[in-house]
């Protein structure tokens, strides 16, 4: 790009002559995971078997993922689980975009500031129960665009001849994902305080 006409909206370009290359500059394999692989994985944790035949090797380490997420998994719906050490952590199991979206929807009770985790959402150390409630009856009737970080926003192709707003508004409704966090928001939720064994 070499000259930006704001007012009349344009961007000039001009041919290289070395060849593109193409960039991708990933978020890692945690922030790309989906709703539906998501529960896939937490669907197998519960014990259901992956539709391939497993090595001996993968069947061992599959049974130690089965007792490492054993208190984060709940057949019926999804747990906030509180540590000892005042941890809280939502566990959803909803997805990278689902998970954004509930973090933004429910300010009052997330820790703000926080990259978003595929498998849980942290929450606040002060829950309580009716803030929770209250939280909840306010997010089931209102979805919030996630919120996109600055250098997300210059990352954005063309971002350069798209007004701020603009290109976080874009990259919002991308990253949104109304119906995974729709489902985690209507499951039935437990609550539950573990013990460092």
């Amino acid at each position: 790009m070499t000259y930006i006409d704001w007012h009349r909206k344009r961007c000039f370009v001009e041919p290289v002559d070395e060849s593109g290359r193409a960039r991708w500059n990933g978020f890692g394999a945690e922030r790309v995971r989906s709703f539906t692989l998501t529960r896939a994985t937490r669907d197998v944790l519960l014990g259901e078997d992956p539709p391939v035949r497993l090595t001996n090797r993968a069947s061992l380490r599959l049974a130690e993922a089965r007792e490492t997420f054993l208190d984060t998994v709940h057949p019926g719906g999804t747990l906030i689980v509180r540590r000892d050490g005042g941890d809280i952590r939502w566990w959803t199991w909803a997805g990278h975009r689902a998970n954004a979206t509930l973090s933004a929807t429910l300010p009052s009770v997330v820790v703000p500031h926080r990259r978003t985790n595929g498998d849980w959402i942290r929450l606040r150390e002060d829950l309580t129960p009716p803030r929770w409630q209250n939280a909840l009856r306010d997010a089931q009737a209102n979805l919030a665009l996630p919120q996109v970080a600055s250098h997300a926003i210059r990352g954005l192709k063309f971002s350069e001849a798209l007004p701020s707003r603009l290109a976080e508004a874009t990259l919002a409704a991308r990253l949104m994902d109304s119906t995974g966090a729709e489902t985690a928001l209507t499951e039935s939720i437990r609550l539950s305080t573990l013990t460092d064994r």
